[in-house]
């Protein structure tokens, strides 16, 4: 009996485990920045650079933004959710994992 009661607090202790590691995966947040190219990265983020990112995303670059924050760069997991504003500045809700982003909503600032 009571290698049955520590084998099942042996498996609710991994559980517990598990999910708090998977409750880091996938924070819903609302993101400021730019969208830009991932060749330019953080040097695309401001507006005199939307021409600029529109020729490096049709010659195959992927879409990135750059947070006003701290200049990190999240890959778009979703980029045609957001296509319509390639170099534009927003405010980007979405699921952040890790460097990147599933794009829920924009909003033009």
């Amino acid at each position: 009996m009571r290698k049955v009661l520590v084998l099942c607090l042996a498996i609710f202790f991994v559980c517990a485990l598990a999910a708090l590691a998977f409750d880091d995966m996938g924070k819903r947040a609302t993101v400021n920045g730019w969208i830009t190219d991932s060749q330019c990265g953080a040097k695309g983020a401001n507006a005199k650079a939307e021409e600029c990112t529109k020729k490096c995303l049709a010659k195959g670059a992927k879409m990135v933004i750059v947070t006003d924050n701290d200049q990190k760069v999240l890959m778009v997991d979703n980029p045609d959710a957001i296509e319509e504003h390639a170099g534009h500045h927003v405010a980007v809700t979405g699921t952040v994992n890790g460097d990147s982003i599933h794009v829920d909503s924009v909003k033009m600032m």
